[in-house]
């Protein structure tokens, strides 16, 4: 019986190594290992598959939150004021009709945010369908915000600039721009201040798109340590442990 066993497990590497380098030997045993021990054999296309439908599962989970009504003001991830724009703010509250102007403007951020998230999913989507065979597998063994990390390092660039137009109609649609750009110019009217401009639209892109990919990487690592997320067959074969 232990021979037949022990042919087996030659027989099987035999026909892997066929085409295959000196390299890839490890991970051949390791193949066969798992095939005696009734553990399935992962393909690259499967790994890539999986990795794919966690991130597209990270990001639906992700625009659903943020794009509600408090996604972001409500959460963790609520914009708050650049600091540029502090001195701005404690010099501008004093003239009349600017009272309230943290609370306004930070409500009016949040709402440009949560208005683009909505618009943000075939942007990340596109993105995620980039990651390729040999990628994911680098990706697999790595860390448990990994492919987030990856996903953010090949498109944060080609996102923010996808991104900005979108952010821009945001704040439009909520007075944000002309209402920051009336601040500004009634500070800089003040004596004895220097003229500043920070740029809104740049912040609130930044912290839009943090707060997506801080999301992301929560289902990702959700995913990886918790069987329970695992809600399909092959995120349950992909993401299983000991690989």
């Amino acid at each position: 019986m232990k021979y037949i066993k022990n042919l087996s497990i030659l027989s099987f590497i035999l026909l892997l190594t066929i085409n295959t380098s000196t390299a890839q030997f490890g991970g051949i045993l390791k193949k066969a290992e798992n095939v005696l021990k009734g553990e399935p054999v992962i393909s690259k296309d499967e790994v890539a598959e999986g990795l794919k439908e966690a991130l597209d599962q990270g990001i639906e989970e992700a625009v659903d939150k943020l794009s509600a009504d408090d996604g972001y003001l409500k959460s963790e991830y609520k914009i708050e004021i650049p600091s540029e724009a502090k001195s701005v703010i404690s010099k501008v509250k004093m003239v009349p009709g600017f009272e309230n102007i943290e609370r306004d403007l930070i409500e009016k951020m949040n709402r440009a945010a949560e208005s683009a998230a909505k618009k943000a999913t075939p942007i990340f989507v596109d993105a995620v369908k980039q990651i390729s065979f040999d990628d994911a597998l680098n990706i697999l063994s790595g860390e448990d915000d990994a492919a987030t990390d990856y996903l953010k390092d090949k498109s944060y660039s080609k996102l923010y600039d996808a991104f900005m137009p979108v952010i821009i109609s945001a704040l439009d649609e909520v007075n944000a721009r002309e209402y920051w750009k009336k601040a500004v110019t009634a500070h800089n009217k003040l004596p004895f201040v220097k003229d500043v401009n920070p740029d809104l639209d740049d912040h609130v892109n930044n912290k839009a798109l943090v707060g997506m990919f801080s999301l992301i990487a929560k289902k990702e690592e959700g995913i990886r340590s918790n069987v329970d997320q695992r809600n399909t067959d092959l995120l349950k074969k992909v993401f299983a442990k000991d690989k």
